[in-house]
């Protein structure tokens, strides 16, 4: 059975929240940690090809509680867009996320992490330095972490580039947050051929922070002021922190193992899977291996072994093996 199509009303909704997500003045990532967090501290660099603008994260403390913060940074104008390459991770800001993980559960630090992003950067540059590996190998090192992870959609939730950094023992997102496995217009030029087709595409991706908690993708929905987070960023940073704070309060209660075990099942518990109830197959008599080498090669009755003289015509069949198969 083939599910309806979005209505006219469901749509515009889902094309309005994508466009608040992407707006240009909505807060970004350092916007909010400048709010919410004290004495943080930025780290650089991924021990083995360079610092990734795109990812930026490190200590910081949030009401005295030592926390490491992790997120994609989007640019506010031409110049710091492409400084930070339109907040779109190499492989290198995967693997400073991996390394500010590490140190963080070294410490004994809950992270959190903020995702903002159109998806990582799809360059032969970035290919060539283990675009995929990095992604993956982020996941899993989020998957094993042994210290709370909160993660939180900010803004736009992109594809991989968001799910690297996105695994978490609560995932909350702001209202008027996307979170999808592709863009709206990569998923229209796919389906129908045709970019302007995006707001289709969005709605049917269900891709809005209410779509996302109806399916258990996301825990929790952050409340922004009334137009977006760009009307008012100071109460939508005090609405984040008191969700963080929440969100903390709650995992950081939870002993290693039995967190590792949550977090496992709740990936686990996304989606549904229905399985049918299917007749066992009824045995066959294939018959002897003679008879099956026979249907197999299409040739009633049972295979003969081909003569020499009709593997290769000489002429002359007098040489030729008269033997039978």
């Amino acid at each position: 059975m083939t599910a309806a199509p979005p209505t006219p009303r469901a749509v515009e909704e889902a094309w309005r929240r994508v466009q608040l997500a992407r707006h240009p003045q909505r807060p970004r990532t350092m916007d909010l940690v400048s709010r919410i967090f004290d004495d943080f501290v930025e780290l650089h660099g991924d021990r083995s090809y360079r610092d990734d603008p795109a990812i930026v994260g490190g200590p910081a403390l949030l009401e005295g509680r030592p926390v490491m913060v992790i997120g994609h940074q989007k640019g506010t104008d031409t110049d710091s867009n492409i400084h930070r390459n339109f907040g779109s991770p190499h492989p290198e800001g995967f693997r400073k996320a991996q390394r500010l993980m590490r140190l963080a559960e070294k410490l004994g630090m809950p992270v959190v992490t903020l995702l903002d992003t159109a998806g990582a950067f799809p360059g032969p540059a970035a290919e060539e330095r283990g675009q995929a590996e990095a992604i993956a190998a982020s996941i899993k090192q989020m998957t094993a972490l042994q210290v709370p992870i909160v993660a939180v959609i900010v803004g736009e939730g992109g594809s991989g580039g968001a799910l690297a950094i996105g695994v978490g023992d609560e995932v909350l997102a702001l209202e008027n947050a996307v979170y999808s496995v592709i863009s709206p217009e990569g998923c229209a030029s796919i389906l129908w051929r045709a970019p302007e087709k995006a707001p289709e595409a969005a709605a049917a991706m269900r891709m809005t922070a209410a779509d996302q908690l109806e399916l258990g993708v996301i825990d929790g929905i952050i409340p922004e002021p009334e137009g977006g987070a760009q009307h008012d960023p100071d109460a939508t940073a005090r609405a984040l922190r008191e969700a963080l704070l929440a969100a903390l309060g709650r995992v950081t209660r939870v002993e290693p193992e039995a967190l590792l075990m949550t977090r496992y099942a709740r990936l686990r518990g996304i989606g549904v899977v229905n399985e049918a109830e299917v007749e066992p197959l009824r045995p066959v008599d294939d018959g002897t291996l003679r008879q099956r080498i026979g249907r197999l090669l299409r040739v009633p009755g049972a295979p003969r072994r081909p003569r020499w003289s009709e593997v290769w015509p000489s002429g002359d069949e007098s040489t030729d093996n008269e033997g039978g198969a």
